[in-house]
């Protein structure tokens, strides 16, 4: 008489510190999962990869087509947003360039104006100095200026010579009119001292010079 079986033993799920029997049974589920992966290729048309390391570092793979075309495809699915993501960056992107374009033209427009005036105000100064280049410290002025100077000085000297001859030579006319007259008639002359001396038309009577 057969004795009754008590069955298949559940087998308890903790890890195996034998390190052989580690092994075992790792060669064997790993073996197990790859064949239920095939299976489940076949019978839905998934495609799939695993990846395993064995307790040794080992690597064992499987994949279908292959697992470097599925880690492919997962990784390009996570870097790449959304469309609608896509296009708010982009639509982001373009309104901030076309603020900083608007910027940018003004600070131009601005650097423009600035420079012009700052141009302006430097000819301006520099015709005033160059106008007026003799008001500053005679130790300021250059061999150039000094000797445009001595010109200057020179001919402002010969002008007050001979507007200084022109006022004695006015005064010297106003005083023959108010002299008295002796005879009818009277000749002027210039004397050797510059001031007009009246000669008359009596010879024994010269201004300045009496003879009788």
């Amino acid at each position: 008489m057969r004795r009754p079986s008590k069955g298949r033993k559940k087998i308890e799920m903790k890890r195996i510190n034998n390190i052989s029997s580690l092994l075992v049974a790792f060669s064997k589920r790993h073996s197990g999962v790859f064949k239920k992966a095939s299976e489940m290729c076949t019978l839905c048309g998934v495609e799939m990869a695993i990846i395993l390391f064995s307790p040794t570092k080992k690597v064992f793979s499987f994949g279908h087509p292959s697992v470097q075309t599925i880690i492919d495809r997962y990784l390009k699915q996570n870097l790449l947003p959304s469309a609608r993501t896509s296009q708010l960056v982009q639509h982001y992107r373009n309104t901030k360039t076309q603020e900083l374009n608007v910027q940018l033209t003004n600070l131009r427009g601005q650097l423009e104006a600035e420079k012009k005036t700052s141009d302006e105000l430097n000819t301006i100064r520099k015709a005033r100095q160059e106008s007026f280049w003799w008001d500053s410290p005679i130790e300021n002025l250059g061999v150039e200026q000094l000797e445009k100077l001595k010109v200057m000085m020179l001919d402002l000297k010969n002008n007050s010579i001979n507007q200084a001859e022109k006022i004695v030579m006015a005064e010297a006319a106003n005083l023959t009119e108010v002299l008295p007259m002796c005879g009818s008639t009277w000749l002027g002359g210039i004397g050797p001292s510059g001031i007009g001396h009246k000669f008359f038309k009596n010879p024994h009577m010269v201004l300045g010079h009496r003879s009788f």
